[in-house]
């Protein structure tokens, strides 16, 4: 795995020197724990948020498949960084940028290592995993899809991973190909295999259903598809703080998340793609940091990462998420994975005896996504009324009308819960159901 800093090999006129070492890094980048016992009393006390009271009572955040909250390190990490080192990157000569600069390389650094990629190189920041989906769509797909090829989705996919999609595919002539799911969840693994064909360019799954909860099998999926020839997208936004990803162990050929998803600052994100691939992509925006040289009768582009991070960069987030990062890494995501399996077990159980109240999404192959329906009330009165308990789930179809459909809904309520969740609060939370039912 290459691991060297950010800036050999690079132009030193555009770079830092490999010897430079700021002489004040704000940047907290010790572990905030380290416990051989997970203790969640003592995580949550990390989370400012969670000492707020809604209507009077406590907050109860259940509502982690949206965003999750912030620990404390990643907030000050922001301030930090508006406070006392402020700068553009990169091109500036003076202390400020240097240590922006750095910062936000390291970033850059810790987020390769956590999801396995080979190269630093392979790590492009985005606002979020809607600019990842549409910058391959945009460029892979512009330069790869043609007219008679074929796309293939699941059901379960969010709205960000199926329009991109289909506006490349009605552009180009290619067809869009639907892996449907079983009763309770579960991708069909068979009517896939049977979708797949010499004429297949893209599959484009989700790591884990935001609506299901449903963890799909990535590795025997992408498996396949490399079998066929194509290549495969992995929309990791409900699976990247839950479940983690090795992007070289399932031998994904692009990963996308949010940061705002994994305990991290909004509008920042990640692209993955393998070397080769982004090397051959055409940019997806132009200026700024891009370009390695202009003239009026042509332009050349900056290497990787840079060709695919144009203009000023979401500097302050992505370091806050590069701290974000450490912090889950601090936990250990197995030990997130157990907690919160825990927990959504306790969930599952607890309100599949409620009368009235109906499960949706029931593999136990599943992350910590729960939703269900109640008898005689819609989701979005039980979503009000349990906000009056101090409740905050979400109600609605969740950007995912398609297998809403599937099952016969237009929209339902969702509990998904989060490193900092308790069975004292499911056990809120099915209280204040009962009181509706």
């Amino acid at each position: 795995m290459t691991t060297s800093k950010w800036f050999q090999d690079r132009s030193s006129e555009y770079y830092f020197l490999s010897n430079y070492k700021p002489d004040v890094h704000t940047i907290n980048n010790n572990a905030p724990f380290r416990r051989a016992d997970l203790d969640i009393y003592s995580i949550r006390k990390d989370f400012p948020i969670l000492q707020t009271r809604v209507n009077g009572k406590p907050l109860v955040w259940l509502d982690n498949s949206a965003t999750t909250q912030k620990p404390k390190d990643v907030i000050n990490t922001l301030k930090e960084y508006y406070s006392k080192y402020n700068s553009n990157i990169h091109r500036g000569a003076h202390t400020l940028a240097k240590i922006s600069t750095d910062a936000y390389e390291t970033a850059r650094e810790k987020i390769q290592l956590f999801i396995g990629a080979s190269y630093l190189e392979e790590i492009i920041f985005v606002r979020g995993t809607t600019e990842g989906i549409n910058l391959v769509t945009e460029t892979f797909g512009e330069s790869n899809i043609e007219k008679g090829d074929e796309i293939i989705l699941s059901i379960m996919e969010h709205h960000s991973n199926i329009v991109p999609w289909q506006k490349l595919a009605k552009k180009k002539g290619a067809t869009i190909k639907i892996i449907p799911v079983n009763e309770c969840g579960e991708l069909i693994l068979e009517e896939y295999k049977n979708l797949l064909s010499p004429k297949t360019k893209m599959v484009a799954i989700t790591q884990v259903s935001n609506i299901l909860g449903t963890i799909n099998p990535i590795k025997e999926i992408i498996d396949l598809a490399h079998a066929s020839g194509a290549k495969v997208l992995v929309d990791g936004a409900q699976g990247i703080a839950h479940i983690g990803i090795d992007v070289n162990e399932v031998d994904a050929d692009f990963y996308v998340f949010s940061g705002h998803k994994i305990y991290g600052p909004t509008g920042i994100g990640v692209l993955y793609g393998k070397k080769g691939l982004l090397q051959n992509m055409p940019p997806y925006q132009r200026g700024g940091g891009m370009i390695k040289n202009v003239t009026f009768d042509s332009t050349e582009y900056n290497s990787l990462p840079y060709k695919f991070e144009a203009g000023t960069g979401n500097i302050a987030d992505a370091i806050g998420l590069g701290v974000a990062i450490d912090y889950v890494n601090n936990i250990g995501i197995n030990r997130i994975m157990n907690h919160e399996a825990e927990i959504t077990n306790y969930a599952m159980e607890r309100l599949s005896h409620l009368p009235g109240l109906s499960l949706i999404g029931t593999t136990p192959n599943k992350s910590s996504v729960i939703s269900f329906i109640l008898s005689g009330i819609s989701p979005d009165q039980a979503a009000h009324k349990l906000n009056e308990d101090g409740i905050a789930v979400r109600s609605g179809h969740h950007c995912a009308q398609p297998v809403l459909k599937h099952y016969g809904f237009s929209s339902v309520i969702r509990a998904s819960i989060g490193i900092y969740n308790t069975r004292e609060e499911i056990d809120i939370l099915a209280n204040s159901l009962m009181k509706m039912l």
